[in-house]
């Protein structure tokens, strides 16, 4: 069929549905499925025949906007939210696997770079951490009392703080995606370089075993949740960058979905964290270190299982079709 001839036959049903998506007609379910059907049929006819016409590109945008018509007026079914945590978050960590590991490689190496700028230039940590804190942590080491900065301030304050910052960092790291992924890389690479400047100090000045024995009981949860926050921003950055037979208005507005389901996904981990900072590590050196080493190995287990291996087995369970994005 010649595509002039495609377009007469099928123009007066994508007129209608245009005119359904502006509020200017209604639509009853059974027939908005119908039309959905009828539409994606379309556009796999059209991608098929007519690869390199604006056709394919067109019936794509209006597929996507007729599924986000057709799922606004769904009723919520019940236990949606309980549906969020199981399935919807580790189907979304599942389509960023690849930006997830790119931003770990990022991280780790960024952390590389800043123990090895600390092991070679004195002033390297004071340039990344500030003299303020270099000099009090000195003293605290002098005093025997490496971690006393954590127990400084009151539980609840430190906890409001704490939280509220870290979901801060981690929608910065999301955001930062908007350039092009190169924001969110330059945060991942700050955050790696200052960590592993952080912990080289402590190295530096013989007290690595307490640091690790008191940082990690909240910075397993806090560093890895930064990490899959990066992830998140990749993802937001490549839907722009790489929009694929997709509209780069509609890729983006998928990668930004997917990455917000991410981030929301991580404000659990970062209220635990914050809880963990503020009441449990200011006590980690006067507890058994074995009860210390059990909360950091704890928490790393749950960041593998549920944002690496659930989101493997989510993606394998049958489910009905979703169309893209």
């Amino acid at each position: 069929m010649r595509e002039a001839a495609f377009i007469q036959r099928n123009q007066a049903k994508w007129q209608r549905l245009e005119h359904v998506l502006q509020g200017l007609d209604g639509l009853s379910g059974d027939e908005a499925s119908s039309l959905y059907i009828e539409l994606n049929d379309d556009l796999s006819y059209a991608r098929t025949f007519y690869p390199k016409s604006n056709i394919p590109t067109y019936l794509n945008g209006l597929a996507s906007r007729l599924h986000q018509h057709i799922y606004r007026n769904q009723r919520t079914p019940r236990g949606r939210f309980l549906t969020f945590w199981k399935e919807e978050v580790p189907l979304a960590m599942a389509a960023t696997r690849t930006q997830l590991l790119l931003s770990f490689v990022v991280f780790g190496v960024a952390m590389l770079i800043g123990a090895l700028s600390a092991a070679h230039d004195e002033t390297f940590v004071r340039l990344i951490l500030g003299d303020g804190y270099v000099d009090m942590t000195l003293e605290n080491i002098r005093k025997g009392e490496p971690m006393a900065v954590y127990g400084g301030h009151d539980e609840s304050v430190m906890f409001l703080g704490i939280t509220i910052n870290n979901v801060r960092v981690a929608l910065l790291c999301f955001a930062a995606g908007l350039f092009a992924s190169f924001g969110t890389g330059l945060l991942l690479l700050y955050n790696g370089i200052m960590v592993g400047a952080f912990q080289y100090f402590f190295h530096q000045h013989g007290v690595l075993r307490e640091s690790l024995l008191t940082i990690w009981v909240h910075g397993t949860l806090e560093i890895s949740a930064i990490i899959i926050a990066g992830a998140a921003g990749f993802v937001l950055g490549n839907g722009m960058l790489f929009p694929g037979t997709y509209t780069r208005v509609e890729s983006f507005r998928h990668g930004a979905r997917l990455g917000l389901k991410v981030v929301i996904g991580l404000v659990p981990v970062f209220i635990t964290a914050g809880f963990l900072e503020s009441f449990v590590t200011r006590h980690a050196l006067t507890i058994p270190w074995w009860a210390s080493l059990a909360i950091i190995l704890c928490s790393f287990a749950f960041i593998v299982y549920y944002f690496i291996i659930l989101p493997y087995h989510a993606e394998r369970r049958p489910r009905a079709a979703e169309p893209g994005p």
